[in-house]
């Protein structure tokens, strides 16, 4: 085990994937730019850090989980960055969703300072975090991984090794037209249930004991029988990742034509204020076009 982990981000994800660690018997240091989330680890038995150059400086292991991809860039090689703190033996693990081109990027940067870097986003959304049960996406150097499979087994249940850095973050992008092109197709569902006259508790039953069944329709059942949508996993921050879906299909000649419409979609729910939504909330919009809105 690591003598020291650190842990910068301490949004939604983040808190209870840091929690775990401490949970596990890990030694933990953290970091974010929110002090609440960063006293209420605290009290659970982290330290605290005073920047991203100081927990490179104190750590074994470094972990972020930060919004996107300038967020772990400045956190990487901005000032008071971890480049700035590094020391040869390092582990950097970036557990964001972020552009695969930029983690390259910064894996690059940090290697002439002997630091070792894994790009690792993961899927599972807030419950995931909390039960410790995410699956944990990948990318970098096999003897790195190995080395960090105890941290990870203490944050997520599939931990897959996809190959060279970046590897991860294109798996996650994979994942994100999946999940969006799921939501989207339970919101038209169900909103055509809803304008038949079906209770919603029971359609959603029924959906799920068959093909049309899904990890999705199970974690965000209670959002729809409830018509409330606390954020999981924001919209804002979808929108965010089917950005970098369209960029990187672009420069792979890859044709996505239903994320794009998607993107679309969750473009008009941030103009109607929404943005701040679980992204099951896309649902709002199509209740909203067939006037049948809660």
């Amino acid at each position: 085990m690591p003598q020291v982990i650190g842990f910068i981000g301490l949004g939604i994800m983040g808190r209870p994937m840091a929690k775990n660690l401490l949970k596990a018997g890990y030694s933990l240091v953290v970091h974010s730019r929110s002090q609440g989330p960063v006293n209420d680890v605290v009290a659970a038995g982290a330290a605290k850090g005073s920047s991203p150059k100081d927990m490179a400086s104190r750590c074994d292991v470094l972990i972020a989980m930060l919004p996107n991809s300038p967020d772990v860039e400045l956190v990487a090689l901005g000032k008071d960055g971890i480049i700035e703190g590094a020391r040869s033996g390092l582990i950097f693990v970036d557990m964001s969703t972020i552009s695969p081109i930029v983690s390259q990027k910064v894996g690059a940067a940090l290697a002439a300072k002997g630091v070792k870097m894994l790009d690792a986003p993961v899927s599972g959304g807030e419950q995931g975090a909390i039960n410790a049960a995410l699956s944990i996406m990948v990318g970098g150097e096999k003897a790195v991984f190995d080395q960090v499979m105890p941290i990870f087994q203490a944050m997520g249940k599939t931990i897959t090794l996809l190959g060279p850095l970046g590897f991860g973050g294109f798996t996650k992008l994979a994942n994100q037209i999946i999940v969006a092109g799921n939501l989207t197709a339970l919101a038209e569902a169900l909103t055509l249930a809803k304008k038949a006259g079906l209770d919603r508790e029971l359609t959603l039953t029924a959906l799920g004991g068959g093909l049309a069944g899904s990890k999705c329709l199970e974690q965000k059942k209670p959002n729809y029988v409830a018509g409330s949508y606390k954020p999981g996993f924001k919209i804002d921050l979808h929108h965010k990742d089917l950005g970098l879906i369209l960029d990187s299909a672009r420069e792979l000649g890859v044709p996505v034509p239903v994320t794009a419409m998607i993107q679309e979609m969750f473009t008009a729910l941030r103009v109607k204020g929404r943005g701040g939504l679980d992204h099951s909330g896309v649902i709002t919009l199509l209740e909203d076009l067939a006037g049948v809105g809660e």
